[in-house]
């Protein structure tokens, strides 16, 4: 049965992207620097397309951050600052995310437990509402879904179909005794999804989310995946990634044809201070308003990386962002991005005493 809702491919228009900034409360310690200039680039890049809604932990914070950007050039009309308390900056997975409900957006704000209690994030699970109570989302209505649900684990086409993977929602450590297909009503009923492609591989060394699938496969169309491939049968991620290949082979769309694939590289191993191999992926890019950011990592396949996202992509420019300072929290580019659909009305805080509350 067709659904009045819809949830939007990340290439449909948007209004703003949401970043979370870092601060010194955080996990960054020594690296936090570097990870905020990374910030800043990624902050630029976005604004020479479209509007930014940027929260940062406290007010202090939020004016530097504005006027920072504001003397790189980037204009004052893209900027939208707002305040709540964060543990961290992964807003993928701790933003809201928008349905069309007959065509009017309706933000969903589900829980966000730390993938499934590993981490601290009772403050990053509030940033939602904290936002919507500051304005921040115009008059667009928002509702609290009691699942755990990150929105890096989900993927769609925007036609009713859902990409994600088997081992990560359905864990009794985010959502305990629900089955698969009490999940798919529940896409049903929020997304109006009509058909889930769930994969049961699919898996990178280092990652501490249990395979969120915006580092493994990604719609780049109706009809196309991209795909985190391994070409090197040594590598010790590759039985995982090749058994995921297989899978996404057998998938078919709804009118029964097979999916276009494209294979990304694999960025050469990165490790950690401590030599723990960390999650690095070129899967983890973020799609905006004419261009796809894409995560590089000063490896060899970066280029091959490119020139396989602008095959993918032609009609958009393609942008390398470098996400080595990211990457040492186990996260890239699209983790700390939430899109916002067009239609939601983004706006800098309307009740200053709002934000200032959220800081209590």
């Amino acid at each position: 049965m067709q659904s009045a809702r819809l949830l939007p491919a990340e290439w449909a228009p948007q209004a703003a992207v949401l970043l979370t900034w870092p601060h010194d409360a955080g996990d960054w310690g020594t690296h936090l620097p570097e990870v905020e200039d990374n910030f800043f680039t990624l902050a630029r890049t976005i604004a020479r397309f479209q509007p930014l809604l940027i929260n940062c932990r406290d007010q202090f914070l939020a004016n530097r951050v504005r006027q920072q950007l504001l003397d790189d050039g980037v204009e004052a009309e893209k900027l939208h600052m707002t305040v709540a308390p964060s543990n961290d900056v992964w807003a993928r997975d701790h933003g809201p995310i928008t349905v069309l409900d007959n065509g009017q957006p309706r933000l969903f704000n589900f829980c966000f437990n730390g993938w499934g209690g590993k981490f601290e994030a009772g403050l990053d699970n509030r940033i939602s509402e904290h936002l919507h109570a500051q304005g921040c989302f115009g008059s667009s209505p928002i509702e609290t879904v009691d699942w755990v649900l990150e929105g890096g684990a989900i993927e769609t086409d925007g036609h009713g179909v859902m990409l994600t993977t088997t081992h990560c929602l359905p864990l009794p450590t985010r959502n305990p005794g629900k089955s698969l297909e009490e999940f798919e009503q529940l896409f049903h009923r929020i997304f109006g999804i009509q058909t889930t492609h769930w994969l049961n591989h699919g898996h990178l060394t280092g990652d501490d989310t249990d395979g969120h699938i915006d580092t493994l496969a990604r719609f780049a169309s109706t009809d196309s995946i991209v795909y985190q491939g391994c070409n090197d049968p040594q590598d010790e991620d590759f039985p995982a990634l090749d058994a995921m290949r297989e899978e996404l082979e057998a998938l078919r769309q709804p009118d029964g044809k097979p999916y276009r694939l494209h294979a990304l590289p694999l960025p050469a191993p990165i490790h950690d201070e401590d030599g723990q191999r960390l999650p690095a992926s070129y899967a983890n890019f973020l799609i905006i308003n004419g261009a796809v950011l894409l995560p590089v990592y000063n490896d060899p396949a970066d280029t091959q990386a490119t020139e396989t996202l602008r095959r993918c992509f032609p009609d958009r420019e393609i942008i390398c962002v470098d996400c080595r300072a990211l990457i040492r929290q186990y996260g890239s580019l699209h983790c700390v991005t939430m899109q916002i659909p067009a239609g939601v009305t983004v706006s800098s805080p309307a009740n200053p005493a709002l934000t200032a509350a959220t800081q209590a």
